[in-house]
């Protein structure tokens, strides 16, 4: 039987180093980095086609640009336990910005890998909004793709999923975000 030093000192004696930071290998890296560039489009496109109505999900009259409200349709039909609360919110001028300003900035974030930690912040916000005002769902008890979104924007930026075919790493050495390292 043999003893080693380490069997014999205390715990207390004894150094741990802390585990090494998992970092993904390269073909996860590529792939987060394309659900990064493909959750950003999704914000991007709602961004641009409520702009300027380009006949998807907007028609032309619907378009900011034209003078309507972009959260007129959506919350102006919320039926649910939160109804009240977001159909007062339907067509008001500073929901309309904060959603405009929310989906653009998102989807800028997210398609060039920057802002990243912000935009989560604020995607988590609105997406959780988002889910709040379609209570009670129609097709699942809890989940949908609010949630789905939330979780995967928060994942994204954990992951730093903007280094990879992104501009995040070099967002990271700006003056500005080594001083506000939030803004990462």
């Amino acid at each position: 039987m043999t003893s080693t030093a380490a069997h014999s000192q205390p715990l207390s004696d004894t150094t741990t180093a802390a585990p090494p930071a998992w970092r993904p290998g390269p073909v996860a890296r590529l792939t987060l980095a394309v659900a990064r560039i493909c959750l950003g489009w999704i914000f991007l496109w709602a961004f641009v086609d409520k702009m300027f109505g380009l006949g998807y999900g907007t028609p032309a009259s619907g378009a900011w640009i034209h003078g309507a409200s972009p959260t007129a349709g959506y919350l102006g039909g919320v039926r649910g336990s939160f109804a009240h609360l977001f159909s007062s919110m339907s067509g008001q001028a500073w929901a309309d910005w904060l959603y405009m300003v929310g989906m653009g900035g998102l989807g800028v974030a997210f398609v060039l890998g920057i802002g990243m930690r912000v935009a989560s912040i604020g995607g988590i916000a609105l997406l959780g909004m988002l889910w709040l005002s379609s209570l009670p769902l129609d097709t699942n008890p809890f989940m949908d793709q609010h949630l789905v979104y939330l979780v995967t924007a928060f994942a994204l930026t954990a992951c730093r999923a903007g280094d990879t075919l992104g501009l995040g790493k070099w967002w990271a050495g700006t003056g500005l975000v080594r001083a506000l390292p939030f803004l990462r």
